[in-house]
């Protein structure tokens, strides 16, 4: 219950907190507000189309657009713009639709081309800003700040103390396997870039260059946006995709449009076998071949970290191999502690640099939210419908119990909505219509838990135990059935979600969260309130509109089902045990001569009827006045003459009247 309490308060406080002081966050610009924000079908926005053409005159494929595309996303999602919309039109346009305003900054990000560009390594550092000056822009790097060398979120690091292992002839190996106690790089001279002798050549960082490598954050997302633009006759200072490390770059040196081929697989062992080693496969162009042959020949000579390549794509640093030996035949190996997943990324990342690609605006417009606005009404009408449906039903099966459901829904859409508003504010999450379709179906699916818990309880009071003793009965046999549906509502929510796209994700995300919400609600709200419940006089003593009267439970149930094959009769009211009772007792009938005779179980003495009775039934109920009465007759009966028309010249069990003369039977 305290529980349910703060995570009402402490959201409501924290979102009005940060509306009070307008706070912004990275990936909403906009603010804070008691309003979450909503998708491109319900609030607007702008709509794209962008042409996409090759720079070098090749053709715009299908895995063209695709890769578009995904560059595309990302640099619209590190903007910290969600629920954007992009899709393929036709064979060489891309539209893009983005929710609510969109700054000319956006649009210059998104519509900028992304390229793929092989430049030597100069140093590097940890990707924070660096506290006080170095006194070398070269400072050996410790080994807790080597690259990682890996692909968008795939860790390719290995132990510092792992050995280079040799590799076959025209191989690259990971920059994680650079040694980690290189020799110190000689400080730069502070002359003009222009002079220096090669691309490697530490003269090339000028106090300015320095400077702003010591200054750069690579742990603020503004800095990992990418987005290219950088002139690739210049040094660079730029970060690594993940963050973690920050570059000074040479002026490249292969541009990735020489690429041919990059592929994923195992590596191949020494005596030709396959290896468990994952790597990425690479391969140039003649003329690729030949620029990359100058430039493995000439890392090779140096010291770490300049005898790595820095591979940069949209202006970030997807991996840094180190040279092992001169690829010459142009065909290249890059391993390391990659996986299946991230040798696979990288080898798209270097098959795009093959295929560079700018995009040109051929319309933008501002779209409109009416049919979205529309849809949206609609929506809220049928989600109220079904509200309405679920608590008349709760009220007509319940009665007055039914109130609890309506208040658990009550607590969970409070719930939802604040978790719904805070996401908007701290992740930039966007409320489409198929997300409020996730909230409108989540009404039934929360409803469902509510009804198994009270059925449970009922089932107990239908065999005969008390209030407090049902809830507790009933709660240990709900709980199990309520995670193991939700366990399925959540599992189905994160397949769905990561299997689609677009707006099936955001009914995916509702889903998964209202039912993360549902079993909260269950747990900490609805069952520590009907433990208050089972204390107020109405409900523990059943009254007749409490939803748990025991009465009316018994007389309006059959046959039940308990497990394991076996199926429980419901007992009978405490009227109906001694009407039956009484019945049975005084049905024994006897033939006398022609008549029969109905005779009452008097006992054979009189002390029969002072015999103790029985208090309570079989199963520990304590039985009515009645039913003691039914049990001391049919005591009194047992005890009565077995032989009872003996004195009247009647054989027991017989219904015709001996006769020694033979007399024959009169008919009745």
């Amino acid at each position: 219950m305290v529980f349910t309490i703060l995570t009402i308060v402490l959201p409501f406080l924290a979102l009005g907190a940060g509306v009070f002081w307008d706070a912004k966050s990275d990936t909403n610009p906009d603010g804070a507000s008691f309003a979450p924000g909503l998708a491109l079908d319900l609030q607007g926005g702008t709509q794209l189309i962008l042409k996409a053409d090759t720079t070098d005159g090749s053709q715009v494929t299908s895995e063209t657009i695709d890769e578009s595309i995904n560059v595309i996303r990302q640099r619209i999602d590190s903007s910290g713009v969600s629920e954007a919309e992009i899709t393929a039109q036709g064979s060489q346009n891309i539209v893009v639709g983005i929710p609510g305003e969109v700054s000319q900054e956006t649009i210059d990000l998104i519509s900028q081309p992304a390229q793929m560009r092989f430049r030597p390594v100069l140093t590097y550092a940890a990707g924070t800003p660096t506290p006080e000056p170095s006194a070398s822009p070269s400072a050996s790097p410790s080994a807790d700040t080597s690259p990682s060398g890996k692909g968008a979120g795939a860790p390719l690091s290995v132990p510092a103390d792992t050995d280079p292992t040799a590799t076959p002839t025209a191989t690259a190996t990971s920059g994680d396997e650079a040694s980690t106690d290189p020799s110190p790089s000689p400080s730069p001279s502070g002359g003009d870039a222009a002079a220096a002798s090669d691309p490697s050549d530490l003269a090339q960082i000028t106090p300015e260059i320095q400077e702003q490598f010591e200054k750069l954050d690579c742990t603020d997302p503004a800095n990992l946006q990418g987005g290219g633009g950088d002139d690739p006759d210049a040094p660079l200072v730029t970060c690594g995709e993940d963050g973690t490390v920050k570059y000074i770059l040479g002026p490249m040196e292969v541009d990735g449009v020489h690429i041919s081929s990059a592929s994923s697989g195992l590596m191949p062992g020494s005596n030709g076998s396959v290896t468990n080693e994952w790597g990425v496969f690479l391969n140039f162009d003649s003329v690729g071949a030949k620029e990359f042959r100058t430039t493995t020949e000439r890392l090779i000579t140096l010291e770490a970290p300049r005898n790595q390549f820095a591979i940069v794509l949209d202006g970030l640093v997807v991996s840094a191999p180190q040279v092992n030996n001169a690829i010459t035949n142009g065909e290249a190996t890059i391993s390391g502690s990659f996986t299946r997943e991230s040798a696979a990324t990288l080898a798209n990342q270097l098959s795009f640099g093959a295929l560079p690609v700018q995009y040109t605006v051929e319309s933008q417009e501002v779209i409109s939210a009416t049919l979205g606005s529309e849809q949206l009404r609609n929506g809220m009408i049928a989600g109220l419908i079904g509200l309405a449906l679920v608590v008349v039903y709760s009220l007509m099966q319940y009665r007055t119990l039914g109130l609890l459901t309506v208040a658990s829904l009550v607590v969970a859409g409070v719930i939802t909505y604040l978790s719904i508003a805070l996401l908007s504010w701290g992740m930039g999450y966007r409320l489409s219509l198929a997300g409020v379709a996730g909230l409108i179906v989540a009404i039934g699916f929360t409803a469902d838990s509510f009804i198994v818990y009270f059925e449970r309880i009922r089932d107990e009071i239908r065999d005969g135990r008390t209030l407090s003793y049902a809830v507790e009965r009933g709660w240990a046999r709900a709980r199990r059935t309520v995670l193991a549906a939700k366990a399925v509502n959540l599992i189905s929510a994160v397949i769905l979600y990561f299997l689609a796209v677009g707006g099936v994700q955001g009914f995916a995300f509702t889903l998964g969260l209202t039912t993360i919400i549902d079993v909260a609600v269950v747990f900490w709200f609805t069952h520590p309130m009907m433990e208050v419940i089972t204390k107020i006089p109405f409900f523990r003593d059943g009254h007749r509109w409490s939803g748990l009267s025991p009465e009316r439970l018994r007389a309006g149930s059959g046959p039940r089902y308990v497990g394991a094959g076996k199926v429980r009769a419901p007992e009978p009211a405490a009227g109906q045990v001694a009407d039956d009772a009484t019945e049975a007792a005084d049905d024994t009938t006897v033939t006398v001569g022609a008549d029969a005779v109905r005779e009452a179980p008097e006992p054979a003495h009189s002390g029969a009827r002072q015999a103790a009775a029985p208090v309570t039934d079989a199963s520990g109920r304590r039985l009515t006045i009645a039913e003691r009465r039914a049990a001391e007759r049919r005591a009194a009966a047992q005890e009565a003459d077995p032989d009872p028309g003996a004195g009247a010249g009647v054989e027991p069990g017989d219904g015709t009247s001996p006769s020694a003369t033979g007399e024959n039977e009169e008919s009745r």
